[in-house]
Order: structure tokens, then sequence, then C-alpha cells
């Protein structure tokens, strides 16, 4: 019998991961990721993508074939803050087993951007009391003093990654099914992150995964939250109301704050480069 497959980087690596127990031997063809034999079959993992199941009894395939937003535990992180030019840049990390799918499952978890702060404030809680969880926030002035070396996406990459490293020093285990909100290729991604010394890896992208996967969606609630929160904390500190985005309002918001408290002080509140800051 023979079944082809198309699969993803990530699906082939992780395919061989899962079969290594069963390997009796392994090549590489020209063309191919790999070529393993086991007992029952041979796999041949093209580098087009396609990947080539031979044997005697296939069945088990059809068995292994589940939706991957199916797949439990898995592990999710997203970002928010990236497009505001006040206030941080926060990537969250979360960790769903099967019972915290059906459980979790009866509330309206989204994309944060579809929900309102009150709900959003509301859900965290319980996400926060239902998940395994990690939280990374990059405050205005660090983001600025970080920025001189690295770009937005760099920043996200180290974010994202840290998060998850976060969670295994919080002595949790990682799931073989991690998911980030795609923002940036994969090759890219690791390529942010090649002079890291802790890199997590076997990472599935996908874009929109916010709206795909639980997951990911509590990840986007907990790190709006956080967002949130760091905004209140800083209105209450410049008996100052901030306007989020980017756009002419918040050009003129930031005039605003630049002569009430000089614009030495906007270090501390925004994200410098900015084409808002030459604006104003």
């Amino acid at each position: 019998m023979n079944e082809t497959k198309k699969m993803s980087k990530n699906e082939i690596d992780s395919l061989k991961e899962k079969m290594q127990p069963y390997i009796l031997k392994e090549s590489q063809p020209p063309y191919t990721y790999y070529q393993i034999k086991c007992q029952e079959c041979t796999i041949t993992a093209y580098t087009s993508g396609k990947v080539v199941f031979q044997g005697q009894d296939l069945s088990w395939l059809k068995k292994e074939e589940k939706p991957l937003r199916q797949i439990f535990p898995q592990a999710g992180s997203d970002e928010v803050g990236t497009g505001d030019y006040f206030g941080p840049v926060v990537v969250a990390g979360c960790i769903l087993n099967s019972e915290n799918q059906a459980f979790l499952s009866k509330y309206p978890i989204q994309d944060s951007k579809q929900l309102s702060d009150l709900d959003t404030k509301k859900l965290a809680n319980i996400i926060k009391e239902n998940s395994k969880y990690s939280i990374c926030i990059c405050s205005s002035l660090k983001y600025n003093q970080v920025h001189e070396k690295h770009n937005m996406v760099d920043i996200k990459c180290l974010l994202h990654n840290q998060v998850y490293i976060n969670l295994m020093h919080k002595g949790y285990s990682l799931p073989d099914f991690i998911v980030i909100d795609q923002f940036t290729p994969e090759k890219s991604y690791y390529r942010y992150l090649k002079d890291e010394k802790e890199v997590i890896q076997g990472i599935h992208f996908e874009t929109k995964a916010e709206n795909k996967y639980l997951s990911v969606a509590c990840a986007s609630i907990l790190a709006r939250n956080a967002f949130l929160e760091v905004w209140e904390q800083m209105e209450k500190k410049y008996q100052f109301s901030f306007h989020k985005g980017a756009g002419p309002q918040v050009d003129q918001c930031a005039r605003n704050f630049v002569r009430q408290f000089g614009q030495d002080e906007l270090k501390n509140v925004c994200k410098l480069h900015f084409k808002n800051t030459q604006k104003i």
C-alpha cells in the first residue's frame, strides 16, 4: 500500500521524532529530508513537503489523523502592543490539557481584539485559574533600550521564546505540540534566535492562530489583559489619558504629553522609533 501526504517541515520533523523508537534503518536519498524504514512501513519525506508511506498495512495512519487544533495538551503564544505607540509589548504563553480545554470551551474565548476590555479582564481571570501560563512584559523604557540593537520582529521572537522558557522554569513540561500566531516565517524566527543560549524547537507556525487554537486565544487574552493593566498604571502615574493605536489622535495625545511632562519622558511611555515621534 502507498499513501502520500503533504506536510509542513514542522510536521515532518515531528513525524520522525514520533517514529524514532521504531526506526530500523535511516538514510537520506536526494531531495529528501530522510527515509526511515520501520518493521511495518517505509517513510520517505521529500524536501517538497510530500511524504510517502509504504507498507502492507497503513490503517494506523487514519487513526493518527487528527486536526491540529484538537491536539491536547497544546501550548500557544501570542503578543499584543506592537501596533500601539504608547504602552508595552506583551507576550503570553499558555498550556492546556484536555481537561482545561473542556472547561474553557464553555466560555467565549477568542482573539482578544474581538473582545471588550471588560470581557478581556473577566476571561483572563478564568484562564489564569484553569491553565498553566507565563507572561512577558517589555516596558516602553526597556523596549527603547533593546530596540537600539534589535528590531520589532527580533524583539517579538525573543519574547515568544522566553515565554516558553519561563514555563519550563516554572516546572511545567512543554507539550509536543506548540503553536505561535505567525508574524514571521519559521526560518526567520529561528535566525533571529541564533545567538540565544536556549531556543525552543519544533514549533508550529500558523497565521490567524488566535482564532483556530484555544491555547493561542487564551494567550492573546492574557497578553491583552497584562497590557491593559500596565496602561492603567501609566494613566494613574501621570494622571493622563493616553490614546491607543498610532493614528493622528495619538499624535495629538503625544503632543499634550510632551507639553506637560517634557520630551525626555516619552521614552518611558512610548516606542520612540514609531513615526509618531518625528511628527510631534
